[in-house]
């Protein structure tokens, strides 16, 4: 190599245009799913995604089941169209290998064209949805549109920080859980041992929320608690231990726990619900562990509930 100091620079200088590429590309609040957004497009402040100023362009990010990819890639490789007659063409995008459909429809009297981009995640499918509506000023070019869709790109996580800020109540303390996931619509999270796909049956968990209700009285919290705790699902042969009240951080409360059974191995589980009890909505923890774990996970689990905080 006759000059490896200039090959070193040369190298040095790819990875900053690399690197600089890649920080072009934004990710919804939450989301794993992001692209290189067209200019003059910004976070949405009504659904996942991106917008214009005046809402002609639209384009919104998703995480779907990973069977969806399966499905469409085995609608192309047959010949067939997707479920919504469409007719689907493979598509290149920095996530990997993806599949593009093109439609054109009407809404009220305005035309809208809207491209549709699926591509694999590591455990679910990533999916774009851009909607332009004919006719509007500055519109993108077909090309332009195409270009800002091959940008899609998955990120294998959120950050905990970023996922955390989006929840409604402040969670302090997540003592040494592994995963950190946003459940139903940033309004719970799933800190677990395992993988976000762990069941009842397998590693402590912990799921905290809201329920959008509180007990009518005081009296009434008893039989509020147990019929919260019955519902929790996936459990079978629910024996309540204790129902009672108590205080969290000098908040009135109720504390159940259950001795069940879980999961495809009729796992023998011990679960304890808290009940936080709020002027609008009850806070509402779940936490679970085989019986052989429990006496470590549950220190744990109390250091969370007693982290969780309202906003």
């Amino acid at each position: 190599m006759k000059n490896p100091l200039r090959f070193a620079a040369l190298v040095s200088a790819l990875f900053i245009t690399v690197a600089a590429h890649a920080a072009d590309v934004v990710f919804p609040s939450g989301a794993r799913v992001g692209i290189v957004p067209l200019d003059g497009l910004k976070a949405s402040g009504e659904f996942v995604g991106f917008e214009n100023d005046d809402k002609t362009l639209k384009v919104g990010v998703a995480e779907i089941p990973p069977a969806a990819f399966t499905a469409v890639e085995t609608a192309f490789k047959e010949g067939k169209p997707v479920a919504d007659g469409n007719k689907v063409e493979p598509f290149k995008t920095t996530a990997g290998d993806a599949y593009l459909t093109v439609e054109s429809r009407k809404d009220g009297g305005a035309t809208y064209k809207t491209y549709s981009v699926i591509a694999k995640g590591e455990n679910f499918s990533a999916y774009l949805i851009s909607q332009i509506r004919d006719g509007s000023a500055k519109a993108p070019s077909d090309a332009d549109i195409r270009k800002m869709l091959a940008t899609l790109t998955v990120r294998k996580d959120v950050p905990v920080d970023e996922q955390l800020s989006l929840l409604p109540f402040k969670v302090g303390e997540l003592s040494g859980f592994k995963t950190v996931r946003l459940l139903a619509a940033n309004v719970s999270v799933l800190l677990t041992d395992g993988t976000e796909e762990t069941t009842l049956d397998g590693a402590p968990y912990i799921v905290i929320g809201t329920v959008p209700q509180n007990p009518a009285t005081q009296d009434d919290r008893a039989r509020f608690a147990e019929q919260a705790a019955r519902a929790i699902p996936g459990l079978r042969s629910v024996r309540i231990t204790t129902n009672e009240p108590i205080r969290i951080d000098s908040t009135p409360g109720f504390e159940t726990r259950m001795d069940a059974i879980a999961g495809k191995g009729d796992t023998p589980v011990q679960v304890v619900q808290w009940l936080r009890f709020g002027s609008g909505a009850t806070l509402r923890i779940i936490a679970s562990s085989t019986k052989d774990e429990w006496p470590k996970a549950f220190p744990r689990f109390r250091a969370v509930r007693d982290g969780v905080a309202p906003k």
